[in-house]
C-alpha cells in the first residue's frame, strides 16, 4: 500500500473514531431522557393505583353497573316485545258494524262489488262517513 492510501485510512479511521463518540454521547442522552420518561411513568402509575384504592376499588362498582345496565337492557327489551304484542292484538282485523251492515246489504259476498252500487248504498250517509267507509273497505283489499 502507498503513503496516500495509508493516510486516507488514517483519517477514515480519524472520523470513524469520532462519530463513535458522537453516537456515544448521544446514546447517553436517550438513556438519561429514558430513565426520566421512566421515572414519571411510575408516579402516573403510582397516582392512578393510589387514587383507585382510595375510592375502594372502582372495579366492583364497574361490574356492578353493567349489571345493571343489563338488566335494564333486558327490561327494555321485554317492554319493546310486550307493546309489540299490544299493538297486534289492538290492530283491526275485522270491519266496523257500519261497514260489515252496509255489506250485509249485499247479497253477495262483496267481490262482485262495483262502484255505482257502492255509491248508491251509501248514499243515505254522510260524505265523511262515505269516505271512512271507503277508505276501510280499500284498506281489507274489498276496494281496488
Amino acid at each position: 500500500m502507498n503513503e496516500e492510501t495509508m493516510n486516507n485510512f488514517a483519517t477514515t479511521a480519524e472520523r470513524l473514531a469520532g462519530a463513535a463518540e458522537t453516537l456515544e454521547r448521544v446514546l447517553n442522552n436517550i438513556e438519561a431522557q429514558q430513565e426520566q420518561i421512566v421515572s414519571k411513568v411510575d408516579r402516573i402509575v403510582a397516582a392512578v393505583e393510589e387514587r383507585y384504592f382510595a375510592q375502594g376499588g372502582e372495579q366492583n362498582t364497574s361490574e356492578s353497573e353493567t349489571n345493571e345496565l343489563g338488566n335494564r337492557v333486558a327490561e327494555l327489551e321485554k317492554a319493546n316485545l310486550d307493546l309489540k304484542a299490544q299493538a297486534a292484538r289492538l290492530a283491526r282485523k275485522t270491519f266496523s258494524p257500519l261497514v260489515s251492515a252496509l255489506l250485509g246489504k249485499f247479497e253477495n259476498d262483496g267481490a262482485d262489488m262495483n262502484s255505482g252500487v257502492l255509491d248508491k248504498t251509501l248514499s243515505a250517509l254522510s260524505v265523511e262517513q262515505r269516505i271512512a267507509v271507503k277508505a276501510e273497505m280499500a284498506r281489507a283489499g274489498i276496494l281496488k
